[in-house]
């Protein structure tokens, strides 16, 4: 591939729009091009008894013929609408009155992607142009650190949330807490060498607090970054403070309000000396796990513990899509009431699903809605907001070549999810052709759909977090940050929201074999995708059937389906683009890339 792709998907991204075909299709190339890998995975899974294909069918070859046909235009249906709506949602953004219609009709010949049906999208367009500081994290690690045994001085700009901050200190055992309205004095009662911890908004913010503050440091002080930052430019800033003789680290901070104030999970990457600084404060700050210690570990340098805590966001992102579509799967085709969920999502976390976002799922089951009838979940707006982390991953997954589409689904289904006044006039539009919300009331056995949920889920999250360390590795080679995977396993198991008891095992997989390759190759994690695949197809079957969208379960069930296979069909996709693009190929039997003169040979043998 070139890049285009990569761009596509970036911006994509960066737009909220979802694009899921062109995404997948990405994936797809990603993960073709990992030919050694899928070759020793095949092997992995045939010796489970796993072949390339796992049933030979029976079918209708004129019928099969005619709903691949169906598939497949639909599926193009959808590909060209986010494409448009990417071109569109642009247009706005850079103020270029791009005529959509227009685009259509110039790609109607001479182009890679001209089609009959590229007129019909035009007149779809003519008909209708318009087709579519201390906040409480703050405080709350102020507070932590200073219960821990170490007096702390605090300061915002806005002195309200400094007095609020030392008034909560006294409430919750008269705490060492000592406010501050101005930076100088702020600074001036930090013992030396000083260590200042920020967490404050990403972004210019950042920049203006160390401006304001560095004003008053001297050489040898040490200036920390708690937020969601993007980890270039943290490493731009390690570089400027040392210009002016300060230390620099970024440090993700994940376990939200709560983890903040009991123990959260740190992840402090930069300048190793400005971690030993505070290194015993955080030992003592973090989460604390009895078999394997405090959340937190030095992880290397430049901006790798920024780059480590957006990862696992994008983590985050993948866990938190699979329970709601498990929750949906549960809710819309097994009729499970609140109470029911509740008390099966209560039985999960005791197993092998224990987590924290677990154990939160089935306390939001049990809430009434306290301002009228009934539960509160029902009551929440089906809207889901997102900070930035998520988009980062998925550009960064794009950037390495690094096939992530779990996270990437989770992404697209909160973009999708956004579109709320667009999903109301589209569920008009169809439901108006006979189409409802759920196609088919179908007959299950709700315990054995609930185990097989239980079974497709915990597969799902298997590929998820395959992704998220795939990466994570990706971005150590090309930065050289030496990260060790197992370590991030151990640290994320308290504290953090994706906190969880099978990341103990994913720290042995990588104990056991640091260069493993991928997750889905560790022998135990291998034999349980296999143990739970037949199960994990029923659910996306039975989800498909009744037109309930399940992304996340879907592309880690593609996911893990391509990477097992020997041979995908990228073979043809190279063909393709040697036929139009003279991109030459490689062959099965012989070394050297090649190119044949396809176009050429098919006029003969058309005339």
């Amino acid at each position: 591939m070139k890049g285009t792709g990569k761009w596509t998907v970036q911006q994509a991204a960066d737009l909220s729009v979802a694009a899921p075909t062109i995404a997948a299709s990405l994936d797809s190339r990603f993960l073709s091009g990992l030919k050694e890998e899928r070759v020793e995975a095949a092997k992995v899974f045939k010796s489970g008894g796993f072949d390339d294909i796992l049933t030979d069918q029976v079918v209708d070859k004129a019928k099969l013929m005619d709903d691949v046909r169906q598939a497949h235009y639909a599926s193009k249906i959808c590909s060209y609408a986010q494409g448009m709506n990417l071109i569109r949602a642009k247009s706005i953004e850079k103020g270029w009155d791009l005529k959509l219609g227009e685009l259509a009709r110039i790609w109607k010949g001479g182009c890679i992607i001209r089609a009959i049906f590229l007129d019909r999208i035009k007149k779809a367009y003519d008909r209708n142009p318009e087709l579519a500081g201390l906040a409480v994290m703050g405080q709350n690690l102020a507070l932590n650190i200073a219960e821990k045994g170490f007096p702390i001085s605090v300061y915002n700009r806005t002195t309200s949330k400094v007095d609020e901050t030392v008034e909560r200190a006294k409430q919750e055992g008269d705490l060492p807490v000592y406010g501050f309205h101005d930076p100088e004095s702020f600074i001036q009662s930090i013992q030396k060498p000083r260590v200042v911890i920020m967490l404050v908004k990403a972004g210019s913010p950042v920049d203006q607090t160390i401006k304001t503050l560095s004003a008053y440091m001297e050489k040898g002080d040490c200036i920390i970054d708690g937020g969601n930052e993007w980890y270039e430019n943290t490493e731009r800033r390690e570089k400027e403070m040392s210009g002016l003789g300060l230390l620099y680290l970024g440090m993700g901070v994940s376990g939200g309000e709560e983890g903040a104030r009991n123990g959260p999970s740190l992840m402090p990457g930069g300048s190793f000396e400005s971690y030993k600084y505070i290194e015993d404060i955080l030992l003592k700050v973090a989460a604390q796990v009895p078999d394997s210690g405090p959340c937190v570990t030095y992880i290397g340098k430049g901006g790798s513990g920024n780059f480590v805590k957006m990862v696992h966001n994008g983590i985050e992102y993948g866990d938190m899509q699979l329970i709601a579509e498990a929750y949906d799967v549960l809710k819309s085709v097994g009729k499970l009431s609140n109470e029911e969920l509740h008390s099966v999502f209560s039985e999960w976390n005791k197993g092998e699903l224990l987590s924290f976002l677990i154990e939160i799922t089935a306390d939001i089951f049990g809430i009434k809605d306290d301002k009228g009838d009934g539960y509160l979940v029902d009551k929440v707006l089906d809207k889901t907001g997102m900070k930035g982390t998520g988009k980062w991953t998925v550009q960064q997954a794009a950037d390495l070549s690094v096939a992530a589409p779990t996270i990437a689904a989770s992404l697209d289904s909160r973009f999708l999810s956004g579109l709320k006044e667009e999903r109301f006039e589209a569920a008009k539009v169809f439901k108006s052709g006979g189409f409802d919300d759920i196609l088919t009331d179908q007959v299950v056995d709700k315990a054995k759909l609930i185990d097989d949920v239980r079974q497709a889920l915990y597969a799902s999250k298997i590929c998820s977090y395959a992704q998220g360390m795939n990466l994570i590795r990706a971005k150590s080679i090309e930065k050289g940050w030496d990260l060790k995977l197992g370590e991030m396993a151990r640290i994320w198991k308290g504290g953090c929201i994706i906190r969880a008891i099978f990341l103990d095992r994913i720290k042995k997989a990588y104990d056991r074999n640091p260069e493993l390759a991928n997750l889905l190759v560790d022998p135990e994690f291998a034999k349980e995708i296999i143990d739970r695949q037949s199960a994990w197809r029923r659910v996306v079957c039975l989800a498909i059937n009744s037109g309930i969208s399940t992304p996340g379960m879907s592309a880690s069930l593609a996911y893990f389906d391509t990477y097992r296979r020997e041979r995908v069909p990228a073979n043809l996709v190279q063909a393709q683009r040697d036929y139009f693009g003279a991109h030459t190929y490689e062959r099965v039997d012989m070394d050297g890339s090649f190119h044949t003169e396809w176009f050429k040979i098919a006029k003969k043998l058309k005339n």
